[in-house]
């Protein structure tokens, strides 16, 4: 059975198979690289931190998943997805919508990150201010990242389609947006005490070393 102290190691090592795995023969080698450079600049901050301020298992996992639907997307991209068009024909629904589970993802991740910080930092205290903080962080930054791919639009021209994903759909970015802020409220609702306990048990932890 592996020990929470030895589990971010092993996600770790599962990330970086999964990264090699990834970039084997992606469909778009541009896109490739603009879909997992989240998950190599994670890596280095990650291990970096990992003995001086660990993060709570619950997080670790977390950006496990997400770094997993990051590097899918970005092998694939995120419109060529198998999975979104299992989904698509099991639903009949009108398009791939990998997409969205990413940009949920983009916001139901973010949150508890952003809310570790917070708590551990001693900036906010559990309650309502926080809560709207850690929304407001996590929209600021899905609103960022609609930047970063119109940016990428101006610079690539129709090279970046796949990267931006949009399908054809006017509203895509308002979606994207959407799915983060839910992402995030949903996470803050579901996960919140389970968090409480594991910062409780991190705190714990450091006073005894």
């Amino acid at each position: 059975m592996t020990t929470p102290r030895k589990e971010p190691i092993v996600l770790l090592a599962a990330t970086i198979v999964a990264l090699i795995l990834s970039g084997i023969r992606p469909y778009e080698r541009g896109t490739w690289w603009m879909e997992v450079a989240p998950v190599l600049i994670a890596i280095p901050i990650l291990v970096a931190t990992f003995r001086r301020a660990p993060l709570s298992p619950l997080l670790y996992r977390l950006l496990f998943l997400h770094g997993l639907i990051l590097l899918v997307g970005g092998h694939y991209t995120y419109a060529r997805v198998p999975l979104g068009f299992w989904v698509r024909d099991l639903l009949d629904l009108s398009r791939n919508h990998y997409d969205r589970l990413g940009h949920f993802a983009q916001g139901f991740v973010p949150a508890i990150l952003a809310r570790e910080v917070l708590l551990r930092r001693g900036v906010l205290q559990r309650g309502a201010w926080l809560f709207a903080v850690v929304v407001s962080i996590c929209l600021a930054f899905s609103a960022f990242y609609e930047l970063i791919e119109w940016w990428a639009a101006l610079i690539g021209g129709e090279q970046a389609e796949s990267f931006l994903g949009t399908q054809g759909d006017p509203w895509d970015t308002q979606w994207d947006m959407f799915l983060a802020l839910t992402g995030a409220i949903v996470a803050l609702l579901s996960l919140a005490r389970v968090h409480d306990r594991q910062l409780a048990g991190l705190a714990s932890h450091r006073s005894t070393d």
